[in-house]
């Protein structure tokens, strides 16, 4: 509360705005208290839920989790079941509407593809995973999927700590596919060869690079994300980005990204927009579900299941990709 009065006292500005800013505050504080037990856990605590939720490879299996509190049923279809729904890949219900399926370990594979089938009351609907951490778009079809990514050698950072300089931060704001001079989109290791190496030539200590989360439409500049733990299959693998940011890591170069969290794409199969038969398990209802500027929808922070996928999208990024922060 100190800092906040300090605010308004350091900027007369604010003054007329006073009794709103320290409104804000203290809905954020009592969130906050809210979120971690009253202070008993931590935000990271409660941020981790992408290490719950989505599909896993444990040393007993498969495990995969989705939250869908509209859901009447929901299978897993894929390559490894012709993309046919099979009884064997029928999701059980669990409590606060999560949903659980366990797979031996030889039933999928990875690179497998794979979605969901959601039915609902009156409907149904072809569904990528929420929490999917790969996404793929077919070259002839064009269609997206979710694919099995568990690589049996998982990439190792050689920088296990970094500190950036901030003294000053010089920021680089870039664009993977739209980097190169070559008229076609880039890709993760054209960047860390080709470009790279001019940013800290020319003195730059920090990247921002934009579209990392998976977008169905490219001239979106990444704006309207679809799956936000998926980094874009586009410009490559998920181990040549984390190559790219332990390159940059190595040359003193911090690395943050546009992180979207503010609206999603309303894309339904592709995205969030209509989940499990009903639009609003992510988003607001009414007249604030649309962002009318970019032609979105707007998340309901007023969620703590929406807040805890978006934290949980800011650890994700910091922990499996080493990234430094967010813009």
């Amino acid at each position: 509360m100190e800092k906040t009065l300090n605010l308004i006292k350091n900027d007369p500005w604010l003054e007329p705005y006073k009794d709103a800013i320290v409104g804000r505050f203290e809905h954020a504080m009592d969130k906050k208290a809210e979120l971690t037990n009253g202070g008993k856990s931590t935000l990271s605590d409660f941020a981790s839920g992408y290490l719950y939720f989505g599909l896993h490879r444990t040393d007993k299996g498969w495990i995969f989790r989705e939250w869908a509190p509209n859901a009447s049923h929901i299978y897993m279809v894929g390559t490894f079941s012709n993309w046919e729904e099979k009884p064997a890949y029928k999701l059980k219900r669990l409590k606060n509407g999560s949903w659980e399926i366990k797979l031996p370990i030889d039933t999928i594979q990875h690179g497998d593809l794979y979605k969901l089938h959601v039915y609902w009351e009156g409907g149904q609907g072809e569904r990528i995973p929420a929490w999917a951490n790969r996404v793929v778009q077919d070259d002839n079809t064009k269609i997206f999927s979710a694919q099995v990514w568990a690589p049996e050698k998982p990439f190792k950072f050689k920088k296990k700590t970094f500190k950036p300089s901030t003294d000053p931060l010089l920021i680089y704001e870039c664009h993977i596919g739209m980097a190169q001079q070559e008229e076609k989109v880039g890709t993760y290791n054209e960047f860390r060869e080709k470009i790279l190496p001019r940013i800290a030539k020319e003195g730059y200590n920090c990247i921002q690079i934009m579209a990392i989360q998976e977008h169905p439409y490219y001239g979106s500049f990444g704006y309207h994300v679809s799956s936000f733990f998926a980094a874009s299959s586009r410009f490559g693998t998920p181990e040549e980005l984390k190559q790219l940011i332990d390159t940059s890591h190595g040359l003193g170069i911090a690395v943050i990204m546009d992180i979207v969290h503010s609206h999603a794409v309303k894309n339904e199969v592709e995205g969030l927009g209509n989940f499990a038969g009903d639009p609003n398990q992510y988003f607001y209802p009414g007249g604030r579900r649309e962002h009318p500027a970019w032609d979105s929808l707007c998340f309901d922070y007023g969620k703590n299941e929406v807040m805890h996928f978006l934290l949980s999208n800011c650890k994700y990024w910091l922990e499996e990709y080493h990234f430094d922060g967010f813009r």
